[in-house]
C-alpha cells in the first residue's frame, strides 16, 4: 500500500536524489502523519471521556502531540528545500535534521510523562469503565500505528531521511503504548487488579531509552559525522576508474542535507604528464560527479615522479616501514630532495581515528627508521586520517 500512495501523491518519485523530489517525499509523510494521528485523536478522545478511561483520554492526548511531530516534520521539509542565500550559501537542508532533532525531543518528553502518569495510577488507581467499544478502539489503533510506523521506515529508507526514521520509532512506541494500555484494561477486567499504572511504567522507559537514542541520532548528521563505507568506496572506485589516475587520498565529505553533499580529496597524477592534461582530467571528474551522483567535487592535483628509480627505491623501502608498523596506516604524495650532505624524505601517513599511536608517538617510530637505513636521511612527516582503511588506498595507489 504505501508504493501505491508514493506513486499516486509522490511526483517523480523514482528519482529520489533530486532535492525536490527528496522534498516531496517528506511534506507527503507529514501529511500522512497529520492526517492520521489526527483521525486516531478524535476516535480515542470521545471513547475516552465517553467511557471514563483516563488511559485512553491520555493515549489521545498522545495522538494529538504525534500530529504536531509531523507539522514539525512537514514545515521542516519545506524548509529545507528553501534554495540557498546569501546568508545560508550552503542552502537550507540541514532544517530536516532540526526537525528531526525536535521530534527526538517530543519523545523523550512524552516518555516522562507518561511515567509520570502511570506512577500516579500506580499510587492511585481509578475506576474505568469496561466497554468493548474501547477495546475495539485500543485495537484499531494498534493496526493504525503498525502500518504508520512500516509507511514511516519505508519512506525514511527510500530516502535516507534521519527526521522519517523518527517518526517511524515513535510510531512503533505508540504501539507499545496503546498495546499495553489495552492489556492492562482487559487484566484489569478479568483479575480485578488494575495493572495499567506499572505496565505504563514499563513502556515509559522504553519510550525514554528510545528518545535518548534517536537525539544521538538525529545530532549526528548535525555535529559532522563520517560519511558511509559505501560512499566512500563508490566516490574512491569511480574517481579511480579515470586514466590517468594513480593514487587518492584526503578525502573529505560534508553533508549539507540528505542530497546535498560537498567533496574535497586529492588525486595523484604523474609529474610527467601535461598539466593542462591533468587539469583537464579532474576537471572532468568534477563535472561528472555534480551530474551523476550530485555531488560538488573539489581535487586537489598532486604530481608524483613516477620515472626516478632512485626515488622509487627508496619509496618502496619507505612503504616497507610502514608496513611493518601496522597494515592500517599508508604513504602517500612520497618525494625526496636529494643533497650533499643530507636528503629530505618528504610525505604524508595515513591513519584511522582508531590507531593506537599519537600522531607524534608514529612520525618519531618512521623517523627513527628511516634513519636506520641512512643518517643522512631526514624525514619531513605530516599525520592524516581518512575514512578509509589503508589497504584500500594502498590498491588504488598501485594500480
Amino acid at each position: 500500500m504505501t508504493d501505491f500512495l508514493i506513486k499516486k501523491f509522490v511526483r517523480d518519485y523514482e528519482n529520489k536524489n533530486d532535492a525536490k523530489v527528496h522534498e516531496r517525499y517528506g511534506e507527503f509523510s507529514g501529511i500522512v502523519g497529520v492526517c492520521t494521528n489526527l483521525l486516531l485523536f478524535l476516535i480515542k478522545i470521545i471513547t475516552g471521556l465517553f467511557f471514563n478511561s483516563i488511559a485512553i483520554t491520555a493515549d489521545a492526548i498522545n495522538n494529538l502531540s504525534d500530529s504536531a511531530s509531523s507539522i514539525v516534520t512537514l514545515v521542516g521539509f519545506k524548509m529545507a528545500g528553501k534554495p540557498a542565500d546569501a546568508e545560508h550559501p550552503y542552502g537550507h537542508a540541514r532544517m530536516e535534521y532540526l526537525s528531526g532533532l525536535i521530534v527526538s525531543m517530543s519523545i523523550l518528553i512524552l516518555g516522562f510523562q507518561l511515567a509520570k502518569t502511570s506512577f500516579d495510577k500506580v499510587l492511585h488507581p481509578e475506576y474505568a469503565e469496561f466497554s468493548m467499544i474501547s477495546i475495539a478502539v485500543l485495537i484499531i489503533a494498534i493496526l493504525v500505528k503498525i502500518w504508520q510506523a512500516q509507511f514511516y521506515k519505508k519512506v525514511g529508507n527510500k530516502i535516507g531521511s534521519t527526521t522519517i526514521a523518527a517518526n517511524a520509532a515513535d510510531s512503533r512506541n505508540d504501539v507499545f503504548a496503546t498495546g499495553t494500555i489495552l492489556i492492562g484494561t482487559v487484566f484489569t477486567r478479568l483479575t480485578g487488579f488494575n495493572l495499567d499504572g506499572y505496565m505504563g511504567m514499563a513502556v515509559a522507559a522504553f519510550i525514554m531509552y528510545s528518545g535518548v537514542k534517536l537525539i544521538i541520532a538525529t545530532s549526528n548528521p548535525l555535529l559532522g559525522m563520517a560519511p558511509s563505507k559505501e560512499l566512500v568506496d563508490e566516490i574512491y572506485q569511480k574517481i579511480i576508474s579515470y586514466d590517468g589516475i594513480l593514487g587518492i587520498h584526503d578525502l573529505n565529505v560534508h553533508n549539507y542535507g540528505p542530497v546535498r553533499r560537498f567533496a574535497s580529496v586529492h588525486c595523484e597524477v604523474s609529474a610527467s604528464q601535461d598539466i593542462m592534461v591533468s587539469h583537464d582530467i579532474i576537471d572532468n571528474i568534477e563535472r561528472d560527479f555534480l551530474k551523476e551522483k550530485g555531488i560538488h567535487l573539489v581535487i586537489h592535483l598532486d604530481p608524483i615522479v613516477t620515472d626516478d628509480p632512485r626515488t622509487n627505491e627508496l619509496k618502496a623501502q619507505v612503504q616497507n616501514i610502514i608496513k611493518e608498523i601496522s597494515p592500517k596506516i599508508s604513504m602517500h604524495d612520497f618525494r625526496v630532495v636529494w643533497g650533499t650532505t643530507h636528503s629530505n624524505l618528504i610525505f604524508d601517513v595515513c591513519d584511522s581515528f582508531e590507531f593506537g599511536m599519537s600522531d607524534q608517538e608514529l612520525t618519531d617510530l618512521i623517523s627513527e627508521k628511516i634513519y636506520a637505513i641512512d643518517p643522512t636521511y631526514h624525514s619531513v612527516i605530516t599525520v592524516d586520517h581518512d575514512y578509509v582503511p589503508a589497504e584500500s588506498i594502498e590498491s588504488n595507489s598501485a594500480k
